[in-house]
């Protein structure tokens, strides 16, 4: 067996996370315009991290502003930022422990106002941890290379998908894309996106690996061409897989890309699927990029 060993990835449109590589010019990149798809779509550790600073920011402006009304506070030290600070904590929390509390109308106004800013915080926050845990998202792996290989004596586009979570994906459906670099007639550049067929573009019950077959035939837009000619015209196989999570019953989907340097000719994928001593079906997932040569 032949573990495969890649070059550096060349420039493509899709990583393989999924997002864009595609540097946008002449429109705002800034994230801010949008600050609740922002949250939706920050990391765990950031938008937590986020939270924590705009908390830690809140009571802080509140502290100062506490002690700009002198001492408003009862029980607390006279121009102490830490006793103003968790009397504002206290506030904005509702804890209301009652050791300090205020004692001025300046210090009762802003009471009213920290308590109100407070109640509608923690409901956004509420409601946009609650969005977060909702947003289905799929658990799908591509295999890290794709193979062109024969199948029914003609060339074929190979690569495996599998679901990484134990159920099912509903109606699964895959559709592949190739995008290549071409010139036209009056010399200008451009990325066209041609249409892969597939021997099976969709499966009503998705549970655990799937080989999605493109063959190469003369209606095939790969027909004809070598791995130097992919390469130069900067070819990427773009793989789109969408269907319905049957656990929390939403659509979700996910992508992936094989650039030309990711296509191995004249490899097969080594074989994952065996049986145990007691006739169950095993998968071995820890072989599932692997790829050995035909000969083999």
């Amino acid at each position: 067996m032949n573990k495969v060993h890649r070059q550096a990835p060349a420039p493509r449109m899709i990583n393989r996370a999924g997002n864009f590589n595609v540097v946008r010019k002449g429109i705002s990149n800034s994230h801010w315009g949008d600050l609740y798809h922002l949250l939706l779509t920050l990391s765990w550790p950031k938008f937590l991290a986020l939270i924590a600073l705009g908390y830690l920011v809140a009571n802080s402006f509140f502290a100062l502003a506490y002690l700009a009304g002198g001492d408003g506070i009862e029980n607390a030290q006279p121009g102490s930022f830490p006793d103003a600070f968790f009397f504002s904590v206290q506030t904005m929390a509702s804890i209301g422990y009652g050791a300090m509390f205020p004692k001025t109308a300046y210090a009762n106004t802003l009471v009213t106002i920290e308590a109100l800013l407070g109640l509608m915080g923690l409901a956004m926050a509420t409601g946009l941890v609650f969005a977060r845990f909702s947003l289905p998202k799929a658990r799908v792996m591509f295999s890290r290379v794709a193979v062109i290989t024969p199948y029914n004596r003609v060339p074929t586009l190979m690569f495996r998908v599998a679901n990484e979570r134990q159920n099912w994906i509903l109606e699964a459906q895959v559709r592949v894309t190739l995008v290549r670099s071409e010139i036209t007639a009056e010399g200008e550049a451009m990325r066209r996106f041609y249409d892969m067929q597939l021997l099976r573009s969709q499966t009503p019950l998705f549970a655990l690996t799937w080989t999605v077959m493109h063959p190469i035939d003369e209606n095939s837009p790969l027909y004809g061409m070598t791995p130097e000619q992919m390469i130069e015209d900067d070819m990427e196989v773009v793989v789109t897989l969408t269907g319905i999570d049957e656990t929390v019953s939403q659509a979700i989907h996910s992508r992936h890309s094989f650039i030309a340097g990711e296509i191995f000719w004249n490899m097969r994928f080594v074989d994952i699927l065996s049986k145990t001593q007691n006739g169950r079906r095993s998968i071995d997932y820890s072989r599932f990029h692997d790829v050995m040569p035909l000969d083999n």
